[in-house]
Parts: C-alpha cells; sequence; structure tokens
C-alpha cells in the first residue's frame, strides 16, 4: 500500500429506478492518473460487465473523455456507461445541475457522445444521449429451422410474417431474430454446437439479438436478450449498445414509414435485473439514422480503491 493512491468509486444501477435491477456500472468520476494497464486492471477487479474511467476536459464546458473497460478488454464503445457516467456525475456533485436540462458530452473511443440530464430540485431523474448511426442490413440469414435449433426453439416461434430475421451491423454484427411470444425469448437456450455447424458464422454474425414484440410488461414495447458464442449461457447481458442495431432493424422494414418513432424496451425479467430502455429514433429514409437512448439509474454503492 505504499505510495498508493486513493480513487473514489461509485456503482450505479442504470436503466431502472430500483436497485438490484439493471445493469451495474462502476465510475471513477477522476480517473487522472490512472494509466491503461491499471485501468484494464481495475476492470478486472470490479469485475462489473463496464467500468468507466472518466478524465475531465478543462479547455471545454461540461466536457469528459470516457475509457470503458470490461474485465476482458477495453470497450470503444456501450450506452450503459453514458447514463451512469452522467448520472454518476450529478449525485456526487461534480456536476452542477442549475436548469432542468444539462447537457453533457463524452468523447468515446469511436467520438464524441452527447448526452442530456433532466432533474428536478436539482436530483437527476432521466438521462438520455444521442447517437447518429449507419447500418448495413444483410437479408441473406440462415433459415428459420436453422436459428430455432441454435436458439432451442420450435421454427413456429420464428415471427417470419410481420418480420423477419436478418444481419445488422453499425459496427458490430448482429443477427436480429424476430419471435411471436416474450415467452420464447425468456426460455430461449443457446446451442454452440448447432451455432458451429450452422450457416450463422458465415453471415459475419457474433451475436444473436432476439426479439419479441410483446410483452406483459405495461412499461414495454419489446423484449430482446442477447446470445452468442461467447456469452455465458445463464446470462443475460446488457443490451445498450444494440439500440441502433435494432432502431435500424425495424426501419429495414417497408411498412415502417418515415417518422419519428419512440419505443421501450425492456431486458430481463423480475429474477434476473430488469432493465427498461427507452429508444427513440428518427426514420428519415436515408443511409444515417438518429437515434436517442433514455434511462433512469440509481447510486449502489459508493467506496475508494488504492492504486
Amino acid at each position: 500500500m505504499k505510495n498508493a493512491m486513493g480513487y473514489k468509486y461509485y456503482i450505479a444501477d442504470v436503466f431502472t429506478n430500483q436497485v438490484f435491477n439493471g445493469a451495474q456500472v462502476a465510475v471513477f468520476p477522476t480517473a487522472d492518473g490512472l494509466s491503461e494497464q491499471t485501468m484494464a486492471n481495475i476492470g478486472r477487479e470490479m469485475s462489473l460487465s463496464e467500468t468507466v474511467f472518466l478524465f475531465r476536459q478543462e479547455a471545454a464546458e461540461n466536457t469528459w473523455t470516457m475509457r470503458v473497460f470490461s474485465p476482458y478488454a477495453e470497450i470503444d464503445y456501450t450506452g450503459h456507461p453514458v447514463i451512469a457516467a452522467a448520472y454518476i456525475l450529478a449525485k456526487s456533485g461534480a456536476l452542477n445541475l442549475t436548469e432542468t436540462n444539462t447537457s453533457l458530452f463524452f468523447e468515446q473511443n469511436i467520438g464524441t457522445v452527447n448526452a442530456n440530464i433532466s432533474s428536478e430540485n436539482s436530483c437527476p431523474t432521466l438521462i438520455q444521449y444521442t447517437r447518429q448511426v449507419t447500418s448495413v442490413v444483410d437479408f441473406y440469414a440462415p433459415t428459420d429451422h436453422e436459428v430455432a435449433e441454435i436458439l432451442s426453439l420450435s421454427e413456429h416461434d420464428i415471427d417470419s410474417k410481420k418480420f423477419n430475421t436478418r444481419l445488422v451491423s453499425c459496427g458490430f454484427p448482429y443477427l436480429i431474430v424476430p419471435v411471436f411470444k416474450y415467452e420464447s425469448v425468456r426460455k430461449a437456450q443457446f446451442n454452440l454446437a448447432v451455432w458451429s455447424q450452422s450457416s450463422a458464422p458465415q453471415t459475419a454474425a457474433q451475436e444473436i439479438l432476439l426479439v419479441s414484440p410483446k410483452t406483459p410488461n405495461k412499461d414495454s414495447d419489446f423484449a430482446v436478450r442477447l446470445f452468442g458464442p461467447n456469452i455465458d449461457i445463464h446470462q443475460d447481458p446488457p443490451v445498450g449498445s444494440t439500440m441502433g442495431a435494432l432502431a435500424s432493424y425495424l426501419c429495414s422494414f417497408d411498412a415502417m414509414r418515415e417518422g419519428t418513432y419512440t419505443y421501450a424496451v425492456e431486458r430481463g425479467d423480475k429474477n434476473i435485473r430488469r432493465s427498461v430502455l427507452n429508444l427513440e429514433l428518427d426514420h428519415k429514409g436515408e443511409d444515417t439514422l438518429t437515434i436517442r437512448v433514455a434511462g433512469e439509474a440509481v447510486m449502489v454503492a459508493d467506496g475508494n480503491m488504492f492504486v
């Protein structure tokens, strides 16, 4: 412990207003002096899906450089850290909420992300960030039979009437699979052996985003869940980084007329850290799509790390 410096950190549950729900994210609001290797080591030590390190840019108002690490590697872009970082900056007093709406900027490896904090009595209530995404949508996809086998479902569970399976990439390729029922999202199980022998890897897909337009909850329009060869069978990982692909997927159907749409997207359930993400998109029939993702957060813990 000799010469070790203490770094304050906070842990927030994101895309929820209840503790022990949503996704846990750790935030170091003042990370000056930490090397890349030390941040990677802290990411492993925290053992959360995402640990955020912020470096304030004095030359620009309300602007921070953001670095995000999983226990395994640095992450160039993900949505949950934006919500967590904005919330923690406001709750810790690093950012004064003098107006009902406060703008701030995070410089991530992929570029600058603009966030907006709505507040009441100087307390953050909702955080929204804006992204512009350019997607590639490939209609070539595995058959419903193949997809069903990969997910341990029946072929009749796959929705090939209103929607169909498509490969969508906004930098990371997802095979987006629609199902009729919410129950299919919850009962699906990834079969690595079937995946490896199917045509799915040949499409360049790295993960599957399973989507149902029906949920039992009044506060959501879609239920989603991620699967893949690098996702543990018992995991139900955060889905913030999939919102660009999901928005592009919805806009790829002819029935989707141009306009602004708002959806609430849920992940998990009451037993698995349920999240609700508010997705707004501007469909203009153009190559670039503007999306806005909003959510709540709640403080869970704080502490000091000595490194």
